[in-house]
């Protein structure tokens, strides 16, 4: 038995055995659109998965991980979602802040940060986008000004997700007066329990509130709390951006097959099947899910990998409503509870938008990756 498959093996072992008890409920809880289920014992579950050694798996073991090579990390993740394990609570900082401290952050910062990240006591949030900087994000407005041992934050961040849980939001702020673009940024962590912060969460079509509006008046955060020089923020950020798309997608990618299949089999139940139009795109769904695993494993270039799932996800929501027939028009119960097919559709309209719309894709692709003149800006 390979090293993978042995780690394969231990993983696996180790949700059977303790995805049960108390924690056994928790299957399949949380996710996109459902981030308001069970929250507080899925953060429970996660600190007892960081007491055992099972956060954190891919960082280096001198910052308490395991050490886990990119094969070992596809293993954990594709494990945890077939073991229909609860959505993770933590993975804006394991994933996103862990990483990029790890490569950019000062030992101060290391010391500071990461072990609250590894053992679940502190979570975090992303404040990159706002009203008039989305998925442009150089467009930020937000500012951050240097006042002795203190950098003082003022501006509004919006769609931070899971920000009404967390206690820190690392935030992308403009600290050069009067820079543009790219330039004058900085990447500032921002605690969120201090003065000058409020938090208000957005109600989506799903009727649920996992986004929020973050307004900064005035907030402080300690000097030292800058990742990177002052004004690199933009380079620390599109690095953030690239874990954000890197191997845990192979996890996620098990819950669209979860869903596909399962889509499958209602269609064989109620007979959509028959539809000649519903059995080819079943099946088109099913070769595009085998060509995003493959792009994942081959290391697709992210822009590319974020605009191919996120359009597989919405059509995928489509194609559930047409499955269901006219039944999907309507809610399960009053007010408006829903089921997971019509959740998915609701929610899979954002994919194409949030973490940056497939429209700057698109261009960064078409720019950066190959080569083609720019789009035209004012």
């Amino acid at each position: 038995m390979s090293s993978v498959e042995e780690f394969r093996a231990e993983i696996r072992g180790w949700l059977k055995t303790h995805l049960s008890g108390s924690f056994a409920a928790l299957k399949g809880r949380g996710g996109p659109g459902r981030e308001h289920e069970a929250f507080a014992e899925r953060l429970a579950w996660e600190r007892h998965m960081a007491a055992h050694g099972w956060t954190c798996v891919g960082w280096p073991k001198e910052y308490g991980g395991r050490g886990a090579t990119i094969e070992e990390q596809i293993a954990f993740h594709e494990e945890y979602a077939l073991a229909d394990a609860p959505a993770r609570v933590n993975h804006i900082g394991e994933q996103l802040l862990g990483p990029t401290l790890i490569d950019h952050g000062t030992e101060e910062q290391k010391a500071r940060f990461l072990p609250p990240v590894r053992a679940v006591e502190e979570l975090w949030c992303q404040g990159y986008s706002e009203p008039g900087a989305g998925s442009d994000l150089a467009a930020v407005r937000t500012r951050a000004e240097r006042e002795d041992d203190a950098w003082v934050v003022t501006g509004q961040k919006i769609w931070t997700s899971l920000a009404h849980e967390a206690q820190w939001c690392f935030v992308l702020a403009r600290t050069e007066p009067g820079s543009r673009r790219h330039a004058g940024l900085s990447y500032l962590l921002v605690p969120l329990d201090r003065p000058g912060v409020e938090i208000r969460p957005i109600v989506q079509l799903t009727g649920t509130s996992e986004f929020n509006e973050v307004f900064f008046d005035g907030a402080r955060t300690d000097a030292a709390n800058v990742v990177g020089a002052p004004g690199d923020g933009w380079r620390i950020a599109m690095a953030t951006l690239g874990y954000e798309r890197g191997v845990s997608t192979l996890g996620q990618q098990v819950g669209f097959r979860r869903e596909l299949d399962a889509l499958v089999t209602l269609a064989r139940r109620n007979g959509a099947a028959a539809d000649p139009d519903i059995r080819d795109r079943l099946t088109r769904a099913w070769a595009g899910l085998e060509a995003l695993r493959a792009g994942a494993l081959r290391g697709t270039a992210p822009s590319a990998a974020k605009l191919y799932w996120s359009h597989w996800h919405r059509d995928l929501g489509e194609l559930a409503l047409e499955v269901c027939g006219p039944a999907a028009t309507l809610a399960a119960a009053a007010p408006y509870e829903l089921d997971d097919w019509q959740r998915l559709f609701l929610f899979s309209r954002a994919d194409t938008v949030y973490a940056g719309s497939s429209e700057i894709q698109r261009n960064i692709i078409a720019e950066r990756v190959l080569g083609l003149p720019k789009e035209p800006r004012p």
